[in-house]
């Protein structure tokens, strides 16, 4: 089991099991979180990651920045694949949710919360200067630094999974023309500082009112201004004019420090606030293109609530800058959005969920044995149902069914006529029932419904197929059926 690498390596660094280890609720990532407790009551995180290059990656930078004195999770240590390691507990408490009751009341936040965020923004400069080095940038995944291929891959991204969703027309090879030049003018400076690529208040940490950074396993070399448009132009966030510009203000007091160095970089030494904000609000213009093409594809294609409801304030943003000129120097992609967000957010929205394909709901059914783990989520969406059929009567008991399955009319016979089983799976049809019918609704495309027992051959055998039968009958849906340890998978059409 997973638990047991982490607490053989835990036991290993410090001398003694843990007394106990809790897994986390999962985030967005592949990896799995644990709070590690010791007999001391001191707890610590640890991480069990599917990708080795970016366990590595973020070990790396985490080391780094810590030896730089920047406030990072300390990692204490790691397997020698680099898919389990150990790092210092931030406790439970983000910025974003620190600073819930004033983006819920539309951006105005309460002293206490500008107080911390103008901390994030003071210490921003001190993470981008001090956590730059040509030997780490090595250490960067998927890459070492913002180049053309990842910028062009942004504005591809916001032109296929937005602005094609949009119904609007526009010739593909002049859009392509200014998205080149776009892309020259952000890469036109060079400098070895850290672009933290995902800073947001969802990767800041509170602990003890001290703001704490996480999430940084993307990071690479790259511009400074890219980090200040991503924290302070955050859709959902509304921090409002006023209190934006007094976070910028923050930010450029302590980043004189660094571009007044002797040692400055040549493309920062000098700079003018007026060059600053006129360099920034180029980024911001990219950034925002940028989540609105993550939005369309979070949102308008998996109905994900938390994007969908992102795409108004970012039209918004998207209109600032129009009206700002930001988009001035890309005549035809200049006019593209400005047909865009000519319709209110409303209309647009409306008009894009006219034009998105249908896509068919896949319900995924699983039998399994819990000693051989719980089937893997293929679909990525780490979601549905794991159901545990060991307090239904055991028909492996007896002699007459240990070489038989759940497919077998004999243990059928057993299951139905003991009659636990229909009485357990009578309080599974109802919740299966409404979860696959508000799927079809919404226009999802997959659902996965697992059930475990002891051997992953009698009862979680019996009770995937019959639930899958169901769904397929009543719904119409195409269910993909495995019974994992037996071998055999079919699909219901």
């Amino acid at each position: 089991m997973e638990q047991e690498r982490l607490i053989t390596l835990y036991t290993q660094h410090f001398g003694a099991a843990p007394a106990s280890i809790q897994q986390l609720p999962g985030a967005g990532s592949n990896r799995r979180y644990y709070r590690i407790t010791s007999s001391d009551g001191t707890s610590y995180i640890g991480c069990i990651g599917t990708s080795a290059e970016e366990n590595r990656s973020f070990i790396a930078l985490a080391r780094h920045l810590y030896s730089q004195g920047l406030s990072v999770p300390q990692v204490f240590c790691a397997s020698d694949d680099c898919n389990v390691y150990i790092q210092q507990d931030l406790g439970s408490v983000s910025l974003f949710d620190y600073i819930k009751e004033g983006r819920e009341a539309g951006g105005n936040y309460s002293e206490a919360e500008q107080a911390v965020l103008r901390q994030v923004m003071s210490d921003l400069p001190d993470l981008q200067f001090r956590g730059g080095s040509p030997d780490i940038f090595q250490h960067c995944y998927p890459q070492a630094e913002m180049d053309s291929t990842s910028v062009m891959f942004d504005l591809n991204y916001f032109k296929y999974c937005f602005l094609k969703l949009s119904g609007l027309e526009f010739n593909e090879y002049t859009l392509q023309a200014d998205f080149q030049q776009l892309c020259a003018d952000l890469l036109s400076e060079d400098a070895d500082t850290f672009l933290y690529r995902d800073f947001q208040a969802r990767n800041v940490m509170l602990l003890d009112g001290k703001p704490y950074y996480i999430d940084f396993q993307g990071g690479r070399r790259g511009p400074i201004y890219y980090d200040v448009a991503s924290f302070l132009w955050q859709a959902s966030a509304r921090y409002g004019d006023q209190l934006r510009s007094q976070l910028i203000d923050v930010y450029w007091h302590n980043l004189q420090r660094y571009i007044t160095a002797a040692d400055a970089p040549a493309c920062y030494r000098g700079m003018t606030k007026e060059c600053f904000l006129q360099r920034l609000h180029l980024y911001v213009f990219f950034r925002i293109l940028q989540v609105l093409g993550a939005y369309g594809y979070r949102g308008l294609w998996e109905k994900k609530r938390h994007f969908i409801e992102s795409i108004a304030p970012a039209l918004d943003n998207l209109r600032t800058e129009l009206q700002r000129g930001s988009a001035s120097p890309y005549p035809y992609l200049q006019s593209v959005l400005q047909q865009l967000t000519e319709n209110t957010p409303k209309q647009l929205l409306a008009k894009m969920a006219t034009l998105q394909p249908h896509k068919q709901l896949i319900v995924r059914v699983f039998s399994f044995s819990f000693k051989k783990g719980i089937p893997e989520d293929a679909s990525g969406n780490g979601g549905g149902y794991v159901f545990d059929c060991r307090s239904t009567n055991n028909p492996g008991r007896y002699a007459e069914y240990k070489t038989i399955t759940g497919l077998d009319q004999p243990v059928i016979d057993f299951l139905e006529k003991d009659g636990e089983i229909l009485q357990f799976l009578s309080h599974i049809y109802p919740i299966v029932d409404f979860h696959t019918q508000r799927w079809l609704d919404r226009g999802f495309s997959d659902l996965q419904i697992s059930f475990g027992c002891t051997g992953g051959q009698h009862r979680s055998v019996y009770s995937a197929q019959h639930v899958a039968e169901h769904l397929h009958e009543k719904f119409g849906v195409e269910v993909h059926l495995c019974h994992r340890e037996q071998g055999i998978t079919q699909i219901l059409k």
